[in-house]
């Protein structure tokens, strides 16, 4: 009856030349958009559900539901049209369980004109999908497949209005199709998450033979102590390194203070060898390099389907650091309501996963760095107080190359002599080079040394580094492009200068929650001006600063960290991205 009904309607279509489209070119048209959504790259189920709603415009259907299974055959993902947090339970309530099934076990289609009478449906399953005297309801499942192991189903169900024509063998190789592209697409999100957890498990791994190893990185000579990577002979030095082995003893959390450019990864990791802990791992991060959604992802992890992405479950730095050390780069960066879930784990060693309620245990040793006033911010209430007393418990000052200048030619030497290993020449300094170098400020310090030796050598023509070499020679210094000299401008601090930790006075009972810590007086370092060989900008007062000017001078006291120059000017990054490139501003690294 349906048949003839269907063919009456073909006939009076060709009748009143109504052009059809054809079906081919429906289901091209349909597979290319759908391949572009299984392309993008979103979360999983995200993806899936955009699925189902985009084959509704290429077929008739009421609903459409995705149902994925685990390698042990329990659901995993069930997703429909307009799917979201939480609906899982909602679109499985629509699948037969007898068909679904029927469809997993023999990897066939299923095809029902009619629900209600059909043997592999329940009465509960009809009424599940509205079926009734009044309303027909016909089904169609097909399997999803990688290879030839069915890992879910691609079902939908329509109401027959009498007038329909519905081509079942049509609507089932197009279905087949998608559900393959499903399948492949299914395949790479697995591998994919897969490959992720064993390459940082073979991480953890690799990084804890290297540290057995390599035990000693660290060792005394004459009552010396020499670290792998850190150059110098110079008293500070020397101070630093005594305490570095005292502090190294304990499992209390450090924070090392110090400009950029010092070298504070390096005596981290120093601390970390020398500790007990120096068979466990060794776990760092840039805490001013991520958003902080994206941060609090990267330290406690996140569960399967936490957020859009999160395909599987995965560690955090902290679970990676456990029985190690974690160091914590660029920590004053952090918001203040990040602080607040960071001063929880620090307090009780516990945490839990982004979207889990499992309280996670972890033996982790912080130490933590900044180059920020941190008394000073607070102070302005930028910087929770508790927070502070708990990273500082052992501070430790990280001394600038300008503090140390006897370590200067040990540490361009060094360069100089990996450079000529890295590219096959024989150059050494001459005493005027020395003395050139003797004389800069390095307001990068050791990260801009480094830079001035490698540079300065690849454009070297003869076979020794003389003083005329050198671009502050030919006013071309960066330095001097970049630092302002403090003997020039008295009244204006210059970004460079590096706060002294003063540790806040003891505050207990009420007046801990009164404004005592407001009070608090920031101090700075003075910093010898640069060499007069070395030109420098005079001091600009910040209301004459045009725009362009205003910018560079942002960049300058942050160090050059758009985040950080963004917050001074009251712009999001972004923004001040924008500006830079607007007036063709470079950025300059150390």
């Amino acid at each position: 009856m349906v048949q003839q009904e269907a063919l009456q309607i073909e006939r009076e279509q060709a009748r009143s030349h109504v052009p059809l489209v054809s079906l081919s070119d429906v289901a091209l048209t349909g597979i290319y958009e759908i391949s572009k959504i299984l392309t993008a790259p979103n979360r999983l189920e995200t993806t899936l559900s955009s699925v189902v709603n985009l084959l509704s415009s290429f077929m008739q259907m009421r609903h459409g539901v995705i149902s994925l299974l685990e390698d042990d055959g329990i659901p995993d993902i069930t997703v429909g049209g307009g799917w979201n947090e939480g609906t899982d339970a909602r679109y499985r309530a629509r699948l037969p369980e007898k068909a679904i099934g029927q469809v997993i076990a023999t990897a066939v289609p299923l095809i029902a004109e009619n629900v209600a009478s059909h043997p592999a449906f329940s009465a509960a399953d009809a009424q599940a999908l509205g079926a009734s005297e009044d309303t027909r309801v016909s089904f169609i499942g097909v399997p999803i497949r990688v290879a030839s192991r069915v890992i879910g189903t691609l079902t939908i169900d329509r109401v027959w209005d009498g007038r329909s024509v519905f081509r079942l063998d049509s609507d089932v190789r197009f279905l087949t199709m998608v559900a393959n592209l499903i399948g492949q697409t299914v395949q790479l999100h697995r591998v994919v998450s897969r490959d992720r957890e064993r390459l940082m498990a073979e991480s953890g791994r690799l990084q804890k033979q290297l540290s057995e190893l390599k035990p000693s990185s660290v060792s005394r000579e004459r009552k010396r102590v020499y670290v792998d990577g850190i150059i110098g002979d110079s008293r500070e030095i020397r101070a630093l390194l005594d305490k570095i082995m005292i502090v190294a003893k304990s499992h209390s959390p450090v924070l090392l203070r110090g400009e950029s450019g010092t070298g504070k990864e390096l005596i981290a990791k120093a601390i970390h060898e020398l500790s007990p802990r120096q068979k466990g791992p060794f776990i760092k991060l840039n805490c001013a390099a991520l958003p902080e959604s994206v941060l609090e992802s990267e330290l406690f992890g996140h569960e399967k389907g936490a957020f859009t992405g999160a395909v599987g479950a995965r560690k955090g730095r902290f679970e990676l650091a456990d029985k190690g050390t974690l160091f914590l780069d660029e920590i004053g960066e952090i918001s203040p309501a990040f602080q607040a879930k960071l001063l929880r784990v620090l307090q009780e060693q516990e945490f839990e996963r982004v979207g889990g309620s499992h309280t996670l245990k972890v033996n982790v040793r912080v130490v933590a760095a900044t180059n920020r006033n941190l008394e000073e911010a607070v102070a302005k209430n930028e910087f929770r107080a508790d927070l502070y007393y708990r990273i500082s418990v052992i501070p430790v000052i990280v001394p600038s190359l300008r503090d140390r200048r006897g370590d200067i030619p040990l540490l361009a030497n060094e360069f100089l002599d990996r450079f000529n290993r890295e590219n096959g020449r024989d150059l050494q300094f001459n005493q005027d080079a020395v003395d050139v170098l003797m004389g800069c400020g390095f307001p990068g310090n050791v990260r801009e040394l480094e830079n001035c030796v490698q540079r300065t050598a690849t454009l070297a023509q003869g076979s020794a580094i003389v003083g005329d070499d050198f671009a502050c020679r030919h006013n071309e210094c960066l330095s001097a492009l970049l630092w302002r000299s403090p003997a020039d401008a008295p009244q204006t601090r210059r970004p460079m200068d590096i706060p002294l930790p003063v540790m806040p006075p003891v505050i207990s009972g009420e007046a801990a929650n009164s404004n005592t810590v407001s009070r608090l007086p920031p101090l700075t370092v003075p910093v010898p001006a640069p060499a007069p060989a070395v030109p420098v900008r005079s001091a600009i007062a910040d209301e004459d600063l045009n725009e362009r000017e205003r910018l560079v001078d942002a960049m300058e006291r942050a160090g050059w960290v758009q985040a950080k120059a963004a917050r001074l000017l009251g712009l999001t990054p972004r923004q001040i991205g924008y500006a830079l490139k607007k007036h063709d501003i470079e950025i300059k690294r150390f």
